[in-house]
């Protein structure tokens, strides 16, 4: 009886010193499991006391009563303790961001779980795992772990959890770009909510759906949501909503040119955001204020608005954000005729998208510690001079330049051979069947006789246009080797030239390579050979190709193509997107801008090179997709075949497409093309 007094008073007296910060039910079980028996029950009153902890942050004392008690299911083969004490460590090791403890706590509670055949459990850590391989990146596991966890929490009608997950679920899908399963899932996240009342829950999946129906270009839908979520905030304390909805709002309305009302939202989101110190709304409000007032002519304040959106930019963490802020920026400098700026923040734009966008198609765990990486051993000769080293690399370089070069000419040497053949092959059909005409006035004859002339036609018109774009590229290597063979460049200046002729010789070799393949594939017919792609890697090429020129003119341009595959010849469409542009540099003047985009129109792909050059009158917009090979010259007097856009006209056309311009004088042109998605 002394014994258990003692004990009781040590037990109490260990309570008062740990402190008052400790819960009453923390106390209580600690007290409890002082008097328990090593058996199954002490286990679960530790489980108890370890969740208490745990919830009041105390993870000192969470490891060592999860150590004890761990040893102690282990003796018993307590199957269900163990699988809850492994929940336990998982989480533990999650605060501590040890992934790979983490994901080995949560396979051993599956393991455990799966033994006992409690499905409730395995639901349970299936939706944690789901999540943490969400979270990490890993989408294709977590949209596994997290799809099988649903029919479970179905079962044992588990609505709060099940539309956590959803909500989850829905994130995946939109980080994915799987934009349409992304709605549907919060679409059910939705429901759950409305079934729960959970007002909080109503207005996160309502903002959800309508930031997806804005990135859809469905902007009265977005409207609509926007609408609906502010309705149920009357019922919600919570004004971080408010300050993310009345920016997007403000957003949408901008989208129709609603100004009184755009305006209203979005100077109601600024005084609000600044109220709450949210940098993040304060950005939004003052880039669309910014792009309102410039569509207004009202430079000046648009100037004053996004500058102080620029100058928070990198006081928080939102690539996407600085990349919308940087677009309208470009626009207000470009409006302003501040043409450097413009330029400067092209170059910014740029490079921040072409990350962003890389980052987009990575799909793999960037926070899970890797295996650590052998170094190669560094080779140290001290008997060879750094000099000496690179005198050998320069001269490496050159030799492989000069390769490179030789094998670019006899590259153009075999397509003159092929172009010579073609011809002579298509004369000698012609020459045939016009003397078969003469003796005989045969319909088919003479349809085949016009296609073929048709298709010598065309081709010729192909090689004139990629033989032109190739001649620049082909002169300066040329200049290239004729510095090098006279000596008159250093090696300092070497090195300095090497990136740019690089560029220009990989160029040369991809038109040509481009052609030959293309050479080849027509010798018998202009049959298209489809294959799906992605139309944004073809946008992002052909851009490079044109950086110099746009350079040159100090043009601007924005790239709001998105990832989208179309069903179409690539070479074809290579062509036609090549052309669009050169034909939008050609005709922009200094500090104009050419944007390029991209979206779906029911089952096609609409891509439109837009500019805001000198366009074009509507007596020659007629001729612009003849046969006669129109022309006029650039805005710095650059000369054309006029055959670009005729055959622009073809190509498309063999590949079931639309090509069409909408332009006016002064104002600018935007060319249309509309490509099938599926065959």
């Amino acid at each position: 009886m002394y014994h258990k007094q003692l004990v009781l008073l040590t037990a109490l007296t260990f309570i008062f010193l740990s402190g008052f910060s400790q819960t009453r039910e923390i106390d209580s079980l600690t007290i409890q499991l002082t008097f328990q028996d090593q058996d199954s029950l002490k286990v679960d009153t530790s489980i108890k006391l370890i969740n208490a902890l745990i919830e009041n942050k105390e993870y000192v004392k969470a490891i060592q009563y999860l150590n004890k008690s761990e040893k102690l299911a282990k003796d018993l083969n307590y199957i269900s303790g163990l699988a809850s004490l492994n929940l336990f460590n998982a989480q533990i090791y999650l605060k501590n961001k040890d992934y790979k403890n983490v994901i080995s706590s949560y396979n051993k509670s599956l393991h455990y779980y799966s033994k006992s055949n409690d499905s409730l459990g395995l639901a349970n850590v299936y939706q944690k795992l789901g999540v943490l391989y969400l979270e990490l990146g890993n989408y294709s596991k977590g949209l596994d772990l997290s799809i099988s966890a649903i029919e479970i929490l179905k079962k044992y009608n588990l609505k709060k959890q099940l539309g956590e997950l959803y909500n989850k679920i829905a994130e995946a899908y939109f980080n994915t770009n799987e934009i349409e399963k992304s709605l549907l899932y919060n679409q059910k996240s939705l429901d759950i909510s409305k079934e729960l009342n959970n007002i909080d829950g109503i207005i996160f999946s309502t903002i959800s759906i309508a930031n997806i129906y804005s990135i859809k270009k469905e902007h009265r839908k977005s409207i609509e949501y926007y609408e609906n979520a502010l309705t149920f905030l009357k019922l919600s304390e919570n004004e971080n909503f408010r300050c993310e909805i009345l920016p997007n709002i403000g957003r949408e309305y901008l989208r129709f040119n609603e100004f009184t009302l755009a305006s209203k939202y979005l100077i109601e989101a600024i005084t609000l955001n600044k109220k709450q110190n949210n940098k993040k709304g304060i950005i939004i409000s003052y880039t669309y204020l910014s792009e309102l007032n410039l569509k207004l002519n009202k430079s000046r304040l648009a100037s004053y608005q996004i500058n102080e959106a620029y100058k928070l930019i990198n006081q928080i963490d939102d690539d996407e954000l600085k990349l919308e802020t940087l677009r309208v920026l470009i626009k207000v400098h470009s409006a302003n005729s501040d043409y450097k700026a413009a330029f400067n923040r092209q170059s910014e734009y740029y490079e921040l998208k072409t990350r962003l966008d890389l980052e987009k198609d990575k799909n793999f765990f960037s926070n899970i510690p890797k295996e650590p990486s052998i170094e190669k051993p560094k080779i140290d000769d001290e008997n060879v001079s750094e000099s000496l080293q690179d005198e050998n690399k320069t001269n490496l370089e050159i030799k492989k330049l000069k390769l490179f070069i030789y094998g670019l000419l006899a590259l153009v040497f075999i397509l003159l051979i092929s172009l010579f053949f073609l011809t002579k092959s298509n004369k000698r059909k012609l020459k045939y069947i016009s003397n078969f005409k003469s003796d005989n006035e045969n319909a088919e004859l003479k349809e085949k006789l016009n296609n073929l002339e048709d298709m010598n036609q065309v081709k010729n018109r192909l090689f004139s246009i990629v033989s032109h774009d190739l001649k620049d590229s082909i002169s300066s290597i040329k200049s290239f080797i004729d510095l090098l063979n006279n000596k008159d460049i250093s090696k300092s200046e070497f090195k300095q030239l090497l990136p740019e002729l690089s560029e220009n010789a990989d160029n040369a070799s991809t038109l040509l390579l481009n052609l030959l393949s293309w050479s080849k594939s027509q010798m018998d017919n202009l049959d298209p050979k489809a294959e799906i792609f992605d139309i944004k890697e073809v946008i992002r090429e052909k851009l490079n190709l044109i950086k110099e020129k746009v350079a040159k003119k100090r043009i601007v341009v924005i790239d709001e193509s998105v990832k989208e595959m179309v069903y179409a010849d690539r070479n074809m469409i290579e062509i036609v997107i090549q052309n669009l542009l050169a034909n939008a540099v050609k005709f922009s003047r200094v500090g104009d801008v050419i944007t390029v985009t991209n979206r779906q129109k029911n089952d096609k792909s609409l891509i439109c090179v837009a500019d805001t050059g000198v366009g074009i009158s509507e007596e020659n917009q007629k001729k612009l997709f003849s046969n006669e090979g129109f022309t006029t010259r650039g805005t710095d007097q650059e000369k054309g075949t006029g055959l670009g856009l005729s055959i622009c006209k073809q190509l498309v056309d063999l590949n079931n497409g639309k090509i069409w311009v909408e332009s006016e004088p002064n104002l600018g042109s935007k060319f249309y093309i509309e490509l099938p998605k599926k065959s």
